[in-house]
């Protein structure tokens, strides 16, 4: 019953700028802590972003840190992730993911409910 629909991917040029989007059905959103993770051919599924209930803490992985944000808006059921000044190394699936614990992890274990998620290529 829960469904996470991520949209925004798309082609950029290095030094680009995406804002992904995840819409949230079935879960009651304002207590979900969620997250973004990426995948690239090959790789393991990387922690990128979490936030809190509460949108009040926030935890990014070393590679963004700085260049990407994340945020929520509970009233419409949505987490987003803004990313700037891409890089060719950001190319991946990302995808969204809900957690009923409070605390923001990067376990993917940590994870109850994920999107399909949304391409996102940076050519160089």
């Amino acid at each position: 019953q829960v469904v996470l629909v991520e949209s925004g991917g798309g082609l950029v040029q290095a030094g680009g700028s995406l804002r992904l989007s995840c819409a949230a059905s079935g879960l009651t959103f304002s207590t979900a802590t969620m997250g973004w993770f990426r995948q690239a051919p090959g790789k393991v599924r990387e922690f990128v972003a979490g936030i809190s209930w509460s949108g009040t803490s926030t935890l990014y992985a070393d590679s963004v840190k700085g260049r990407f944000t994340i945020s929520r808006d509970n009233a419409k059921n949505t987490v987003y992730l803004q990313m700037d000044s891409l890089k060719p190394e950001d190319t991946a699936v990302y995808y969204c993911a809900a957690s009923r614990i409070k605390l923001v992890l990067t376990q993917r274990s940590a994870y109850n409910y994920w999107g399909q998620g949304t391409q996102v290529t940076v050519s160089s």
